[in-house]
């Protein structure tokens, strides 16, 4: 069996952080996301997830310490920027008198 590349590693590693975007942009329902405690709790789980994918392929030397939070943080920022955009969104349509 041969070793897996870091290059492939890291190619892996970025689509499950595209996935967990992509969740959150699936999800056209502002209120849900702003308001769902298991959406919330999904979203977290795949975090969770994520960061024990970070730790082992740090651990197994595929990716450098550095290399492995950028990714995380990366993804954390994301979220929080489409979670900014969605409660934006929600506070604009409350103002203006649009039911959510």
């Amino acid at each position: 069996m041969e070793p897996i590349s870091k290059e492939f590693a890291l190619e892996l590693l970025k689509e499950d952080a595209d996935r967990i975007k992509m969740l959150i942009r699936n999800q056209k329902n502002s209120l849900c996301i702003s308001q769902c405690k298991a959406f919330e709790e999904v979203v977290d789980t795949q975090m969770y997830g994520f960061s024990r994918q970070m730790t082992y392929a740090i651990r197994l030397g595929i990716l450098s310490s550095k290399e492995g939070h950028q990714l995380l943080s990366d993804l954390e920022k994301e979220l929080n920027r489409l979670y900014t955009e969605v409660y934006e969104e929600t506070h604009e349509k409350k103002e203006s008198g649009k039911e959510v």
